[in-house]
């Protein structure tokens, strides 16, 4: 159970920062970027790539059941 929690708070931790990123990014359009361009440049962006996967991370510790059987499954 510790560890479903520390897989969920370090992907929600991810998908916060990552989305950050991606939303601070959208200054990039005012100068210029039509959104085909915005998307490319987020795509090449490490930083911006740690919010899907924040999302995958707190997806499967919310959705993947436990090892043991008596546990509360919500």
């Amino acid at each position: 159970m510790v560890t479903r929690i520390t897989f969920f708070l370090i992907g929600f931790g991810f998908s916060v920062l990552g989305f950050v990123f991606i939303i601070s990014y959208l200054n990039l359009i005012p100068i210029g970027y039509n959104f085909i361009e915005y998307v490319n440049f987020i795509c090449s962006r490490a930083e911006c790539l740690i919010g899907p996967i924040g999302l995958i991370i707190v997806f499967l510790s919310i959705f993947i059941p436990g090892g043991k059987k008596n546990e509360l499954y919500i």
